[in-house]
């Protein structure tokens, strides 16, 4: 069950990224990391059957999460590149190339190995409060330190900072869409709405979301995609092991193998967001502002 969920989520989430990309770089650049450029997205068809198809393989990697664990799903879900560079390439005709072959098999083979390898199982549940709390202290002081930095860079170079925040909260998102299943299940809807992870999670989507068009309109999908592909199920796998005791297996061996699985898979998702075939994320110029001649006074 856990592919059944987790693969159609990857292919969905793969496509909507693309989507919204092509949307997010004609917007000005002076909306970037405000909420206004939501607001605008939101008039843009394209950009919604992006995010259509982002809340899709969100619901798909939530019902993957109730069925194994982070570590098991997060690597999964990764492969949302290859499935953004197939869609990419349909439109843009460019060919896969060998280096897009070398990233495929990279980043397929990295993930395999470290599935086989760590054999990830869900533990015995959340750990105490303060264990807790520091985890989320530490993801959300990582993901605000990502901002400031991209704040201070040259545009070109804020992308893959502003997409690796993006990440980091949604690898604690997903840690948090685990937790409220279990609420769920424990104590029902009545006892869900009163918890709050359900609004934790939604608070997460809504920055993550800007944080990701932002990155989107800064540059090219190249430059923002792989970081966001790879630190997201990087702080998943942190955040499961951290406050929802996810195990690996801890084997010299078995360690090896999934150092050289996280190796691999990284190597391919940068190798597949710098291919020709993602989207070169140009920006338009931005036409002249116009301006009217003064009009000539008239005589006494």
């Amino acid at each position: 069950m856990v592919y059944l969920y987790s693969l159609p989520a990857a292919c969905l989430l793969g496509f909507g990224f693309v989507l919204q990309q092509h949307a997010a770089e004609r917007e000005p650049l002076s909306l970037m990391l405000s909420f206004r450029l939501l607001l605008d997205l939101v008039r843009v068809p394209l950009w919604l059957a992006g995010i259509g198809c982002m809340v899709v393989g969100q619901v798909l990697g939530a019902l993957a999460l109730t069925h194994g664990s982070l570590a098991q799903v997060e690597p999964l879900l990764t492969t949302n590149l290859i499935f953004a560079m197939a869609l990419a390439r349909w439109m843009g005709d460019q060919p896969l190339g060998r280096s897009g072959w070398l990233g495929v098999l990279a980043l397929s083979g990295g993930v395999t190995a470290f599935v086989l390898a760590g054999r990830p199982h869900s533990g015995q549940g959340p750990v105490g409060g303060l264990r807790q709390w520091l985890v989320i202290g530490c993801v959300l002081g990582l993901a605000g330190i990502l901002v400031v930095l991209a704040q201070r860079l040259r545009l070109l170079h804020r992308p893959p900072f502003l997409a690796a925040a993006a990440g980091t909260l949604y690898g604690l998102q997903d840690a948090l869409t685990r937790v409220c299943g279990g609420i769920l299940g424990d104590r029902g809807v009545t006892g869900l709405l009163v918890s709050w992870q359900p609004w934790g999670v939604v608070a997460l989507a809504v920055v993550g979301l800007l944080l990701v068009q932002s990155a989107f309109e800064a540059g090219p999908l190249r430059l923002s995609l792989p970081a966001l592909s790879a630190t997201e199920p990087m702080s998943g796998i942190a955040c499961g092991i951290g406050f929802l005791h996810d195990e690996l297996r801890t084997e010299p061996g078995a360690l090896a193998w999934q150092a050289a699985g996280v190796v691999a898979a990284v190597t391919g998702v940068f190798v597949l967001g710098r291919h020709p075939a993602m989207p070169s994320g140009e920006r338009r110029p931005e036409p002249p502002p116009h301006h009217h001649p003064p009009r000539p006074r008239s005589g006494p």
